[in-house]
């Protein structure tokens, strides 16, 4: 079996150790650095590895410091640290397994145990990611599930409070769709489902883009750093890609087809706000977009 490979962040003060853990994994991994803990925070924020080689021991934000703060954020909490340091006492290993981390391996360090144990560790979050995903995507339609949503809100919420940059969001909802399923029955109001789902997903195009099944025939779209007439622009997109899929609604008093109504809001996120107000927004403006008739989209800033 082919070891994993991964991304790994070695985080040290002192040169000479990285230089060695380069050297040592280097041909099987991708490896960046850093060499002081905020330094650590900002990479694994923006560019999350898939495992830590943390120091313990470093002047300003010490590994205890480092390791606990990677673990209280929601964007960094799953990353797997190793400890790797010159202390060796047991108060000192229970620390850093306190602290969050997963391993400890002490120095001098030994080659063949640290390949062992970065292989293990990648091994172990690639077995893990995997359990996520399928935790994290609706079962029927193979998009993200409303958990999986509820999460990613919350980290891109915090993510544009910190940037000062917007957060829009689509709620899209499935016209007369109890009207569907009374004609056609539920195995066609499942087929009906996935292949919207589907479709909508294919009019994404950037990669922190979005589209989850928020509940019944309605789906949420996400889109970070996205302003209302971006996100207007996204949804008339799928308001055309759901009509393209052609799929017969006789029983719609709106179109022969099946066709969504869209409710749009965006706000840039500012402290002593919460993420369920961009939800508000958005569903009282599908509201309208209801009232005027459907197949439409209704936009709105907050």
């Amino acid at each position: 079996m082919t070891p994993p490979r991964g991304r790994i962040l070695i985080v040290d003060d002192a040169m000479e150790n990285i230089h060695f853990l380069h050297r040592l994994l280097q041909d099987e991994h991708k490896v960046v650095f850093a060499r002081d803990g905020m330094k650590a925070l900002e990479m694994a924020r923006t560019q999350p590895p898939d495992l830590i080689l943390l120091d313990a021991l470093m002047p300003g934000m010490d590994g205890f410091e480092t390791c606990a703060a990677l673990k209280d954020m929601p964007e960094t909490r799953d990353i797997p640290v190793i400890f790797v340091t010159a202390l060796d006492s047991p108060d000192d290993e229970t620390g850093a397994l306190e602290a969050g981390a997963v391993d400890f391996i002490n120095k001098p360090l030994n080659a063949a145990v640290v390949r062992a144990r970065v292989r293990t560790h990648l091994a172990l979050k690639q077995q893990g990611d995997l359990l996520r995903a399928m935790t994290m995507t609706d079962g029927l339609t193979r998009v993200a599930n409303r958990r999986c949503f509820d999460d990613v809100l919350e980290r891109e919420w915090k993510r544009c409070e910190r940037s000062g940059l917007p957060l829009a969001l689509i709620l899209a909802d499935i016209d007369h769709f109890k009207l569907y399923n009374d004609r056609y029955g539920h195995l066609a109001g499942d087929r009906c489902l996935a292949d919207v789902a589907q479709g909508m997903e294919t009019c994404l195009r950037r990669p922190p883009d979005l589209i989850a099944r928020y509940g019944g025939e309605e789906f949420a779209i996400l889109l970070p750093h996205e302003d209302v007439d971006g996100a207007v622009t996204v949804a008339s997109r799928l308001l055309d890609k759901v009509r393209e899929l052609a799929i017969p609604h006789e029983a719609s008093p709106t179109a022969s087809v099946v066709t969504a109504s869209l409710g749009i809001s965006a706000v840039i996120p500012q402290r002593g706000m919460e993420s369920s107000s961009l939800i508000a927004a958005a569903d009282a403006c599908l509201y309208e977009a209801k009232k005027a008739g459907r197949n439409r989209c209704q936009a709105a800033p907050m």
